[in-house]
């Protein structure tokens, strides 16, 4: 199941090479990057950097906070806190590719110093207890099944007072998923929890939710502007095509009458240890 995980994000060739290729074809100077050339594609969740920055606002980050990102992909939400509040942060996912990319893009925009990433799995984290300052984890835990183990590791690697991030995709009321979806193509490794289960995750992980916020209606709006822009001819510079292959527009598609059906939604919690 782990090795179909990684395919599904995997792509094909080098990654960095290629958004490399469609930045200079957008006539963008790789020597001359800012975070902001590499938002339409590093921020591979749905709201893309604003919802980083929202969840973030919650976490009590500074200069001298250590954070960790489980699922950190091509490293934009990692590089993001490591621009805005000059913490520390440290990337665990499970696609290697994900991860040498993430380390390239970081190189492009001068916060190798501040980032750093490595492949691993977020039910055994491979980190001392108490380690961590701050945590997130966005748009995760969709593809594991053992999210108890997952927010389990979570709570042992954080600091007691931190905070705990978690923005995530959720099974909704409107009825089962329609695929292909960004996290999964079929059903086999997709692996939404209900809101209350998600309740009862968080807190038997020895997390108190001190905040949720339901995000589901502002994502439709977000997918809808996709959609459409679709529609009106090939997207600008990258998206998430680079990885997700020529099916992503169906996947928005799709998104878009999930969200709308409310068979998904996007919910955050901001959790305490």
């Amino acid at each position: 199941m782990v090795d179909k995980v990684a395919s599904h994000y995997t792509g094909s060739g080098d990654l960095a090479s290629q958004i490399a290729e469609s930045l200079r074809s957008a006539g963008k100077d790789i020597s001359r990057l800012t975070t902001a050339d590499l938002a339409a594609v590093d921020e591979f969740h749905i709201r893309d950097r604003k919802a980083t920055l929202e969840l973030a606002h919650s976490l009590n980050l500074s200069a001298t906070t250590l954070v960790l990102d489980i699922g950190s992909g091509l490293g934009g939400p990692a590089r993001t806190l490591a621009e805005t509040y000059g913490c520390r942060v440290t990337g665990i996912d499970l696609t290697q590719a994900f991860c040498d990319a993430a380390a390239t893009m970081s190189g492009w925009v001068g916060l190798s110093d501040r980032v750093t990433f490595q492949q691993g799995d977020a039910t055994s984290l491979p980190f001392a207890d108490a380690h961590f300052d701050a945590a997130m984890t966005i748009h995760v835990a969709m593809n594991i099944a053992s999210k108890d183990k997952m927010y389990a590791e979570a709570r042992r690697v954080l600091k007691r007072g931190s905070r705990f991030g978690v923005y995530d995709i959720l099974q909704g009321e409107g009825g089962e998923v329609l695929f292909p979806v960004p996290w999964a193509r079929e059903p086999s490794i997709s692996h939404l929890a209900t809101s209350d289960a998600m309740q009862s995750l968080l807190t038997d992980a020895g997390f108190k939710i001190v905040d949720v916020h339901d995000s589901t209606v502002e994502s439709q709006h977000w997918f809808e502007a996709i959609a459409a822009r679709m529609e009106r001819g090939p997207a600008p510079f990258v998206r998430f095509r680079a990885f997700l292959g020529k099916d992503y527009p169906q996947m928005a598609r799709n998104q878009v009458n999930n969200l709308r059906d409310r068979r998904i939604r996007t919910v955050s919690y901001i959790c305490q240890v």
